[in-house]
């Protein structure tokens, strides 16, 4: 190879080096970019009280749309996780700010087992699933990320949706606009 200069560059006359030899070029990866998900990473997390820091208290203050409710019962409602792991990952959520599900009265857990039924059947008319992954984490060590408000995840499945891009670049690639999907969701629901 040519002796370079002190700037580094090649001397007069000698061969470019073959552009795979530098950062950025082509190395056999796709980059799928989700600067979205920085919000979630690098942000507040919620308090432990209820409130303006609790996001499960502060969506139902929300119009639907902005609050991604799907539906509105008495005393708990369906809400899009802003964070899906699944188009079509929907939360129960009681209004009531209670951390766990025997905390719950009566009159809600059997809004909150409705209420589970019911998104089931509206994410099987909008969507039709092969399946679903339903279940709660309580408290932080368990995995809640919003261990102070009982949410209950329910996340359709498809055959072939998770790859290795979860595991190895923790990244999720979603199919469809939350908004988009909340607005089919909330059309079954009706139904």
């Amino acid at each position: 190879m040519a002796s370079q200069d002190p700037t580094g560059l090649p001397p007069t006359g000698a061969a470019a080096e073959p552009g795979g030899d530098f950062a950025g070029s082509q190395d056999g990866f796709e980059r799928l970019w989700t600067p979205h998900r920085l919000a979630y990473i690098t942000g507040e997390r919620p308090s432990e009280g209820a409130g303006e820091g609790c996001p499960f208290c502060a969506a139902p203050g929300r119009g639907d749309r902005d609050g991604l409710i799907v539906h509105r019962g008495e005393t708990c409602f369906v809400v899009m996780n802003l964070f899906p792991y699944n188009p079509g990952h929907v939360l129960i959520c009681p209004y009531r700010h209670v951390s766990l599900y025997v905390d719950l009265t009566d009159e809600e857990t059997v809004e909150f087992t409705a209420l589970t039924k019911a998104a089931i059947a509206a994410l099987q008319t909008a969507s039709n699933p092969h399946g679903y992954n339903i279940g709660m984490n309580q408290g932080a060590v368990a995995g809640a990320g919003v261990a102070a408000h009982l949410h209950q995840h329910i996340v359709p499945r498809w055959a072939g949706d998770a790859n290795f891009l979860p595991i190895v670049g923790q990244t999720k690639a979603l199919p469809a606009l939350l908004e988009d999907v909340r607005t089919q969701i909330a059309e079954a629901w009706a139904r």
